[in-house]
């Protein structure tokens, strides 16, 4: 698939996904009386069934033996299972006891959790812009803390595990489908063990709380499946950075269903915590933008001197025209320049994209397909 093609699929996954998950809270409150941990458990047990009816009707198996042979790729996808896990759970509580806008206030924040990973785990060096937002993010939290009485944990443990989750991700280097079948195969005996306990004490509302209560638990598999498999394949698709730019659509949505559909307070407190979150957003796509665009500008003056360059040397015989040149007689210097030259929106996302993982794994499925990768590249080695 040509780069652009690429890029356009990775936003239109991207798009579905958010969409679908900023719509979600309208329907957890569908599934009570059952709590929090069973709707969990039903997710993870229906997501392997969904997603294994997937991979059988595209009979896409081939991945699974190389994988088991991979120690640190198993790993690396149990810490996934396990970060999702903890995401999955603390949402439904939340939407379900009435923290929407809480909730919603998490996935606004996760842009700035990924610059703090950028700093302290990948050691980046902010832009000031950069510095500015993260700046005016600490101080929303710290109004939020004061407007809620106490810190809000829901949307700091659920923006935190999510950011963990989609760079563990980036590491793993599967495609969404594959990706999905590997965590929920690790999530399915615990939860089926659980379910299976919960039937033992008669707390199991699976079959006692009639057929359509029965089907919308058994429907957690297709909700979960769509939008993490939609996601998957944009991760794999799309540069960090653009994922982070994305994610805003899912929390909008759920903000806007918090104080709408569920009528949730926002006392004068909260508007100004959220207000300084959404400055802080401002900041960051200001900065992406107009990042991105000072980076064209350079490439095609740096293109339109290769072309003059090229041209004097064309007319001058006595002149090595092919020293130092790279395709149709732009420098090398410059062909090398154009790969990496628009910088990363969100420190840690480096400027490639994650197929760059997807292509550190191909030797196991596809031979010769790609050389790897590793300079820079968040999926590491």
């Amino acid at each position: 698939m040509k780069p652009q093609q690429q890029d356009r699929a990775g936003l239109l996954y991207g798009f579905a996904a958010y969409g679908m998950w900023g719509l979600v809270p309208l329907f957890w409150p569908l599934l009570e009386p059952a709590n929090a941990m069973e709707i969990l458990a039903h997710r993870m047990v229906w997501s392997l069934a969904a997603v294994g009816l997937i991979l059988l009707a595209l009979r896409r198996w081939a991945w699974i033996r190389p994988l088991l042979r991979q120690p640190r790729r198993l790993g690396l996808i149990a810490i996934a299972a396990s970060v999702i896990s903890v995401n999955w759970g603390l949402y439904i509580w939340g939407v379900n006891s009435g923290h929407v806008v809480e909730t919603a206030l998490g996935y606004f924040i996760n842009p700035l959790v990924s610059i703090a990973f950028g700093v302290l785990l990948l050691r980046e060096r902010l832009r000031p812009a950069q510095w500015a937002a993260v700046g005016v993010g600490t101080l929303a939290v710290v109004v939020l803390s004061l407007g809620y009485g106490k810190l809000p944990w829901i949307a700091l443990t659920l923006a935190f595990s999510f950011a963990t989750y989609g760079l563990v991700k980036k590491r793993i280097g599967l495609g969404g489908l594959e990706s999905l079948a590997a965590e929920t195969a690790v999530q399915f005996l615990p939860a089926l063990g659980f379910l299976m306990f919960l039937g033992a004490r008669g707390d199991n509302t699976f079959g006692s709380g009639g057929a359509g209560h029965s089907a919308l638990l058994a429907s957690c598999g297709v909700i979960t499946a769509l939008p993490l498999i939609c996601f998957g394949a944009s991760a794999v698709r799309l540069p960090l950075s653009t994922i982070g730019m994305l994610q805003y659509i899912a929390p909008i949505f759920q903000f806007t269903l918090g104080l709408v559909v569920f009528h949730e307070s926002m006392p004068p407190e909260r508007w100004a915590g959220f207000s300084l979150v959404w400055l802080a957003l401002t900041l960051l796509t200001w900065d992406a933008l107009h990042t991105a665009h000072r980076a064209r500008r350079e490439l095609a003056d740096a293109a339109a001197r290769a072309r003059t360059s090229a041209g004097v040397a064309d007319a001058d015989p006595s002149s090595d025209s092919g020293s130092g040149s790279g395709v149709e007689g732009v420098p090398v210097a410059v062909v090398e320049a154009a790969a990496g030259v628009v910088p990363d929106v969100i420190p840690g996302a480096g400027p490639e994209t994650a197929s760059d993982a997807v292509a550190e794994s191909a030797p196991d499925t596809a031979p010769d397909t790609a050389p790897e990768r590793r300079d820079g590249s968040i999926s590491g080695g």
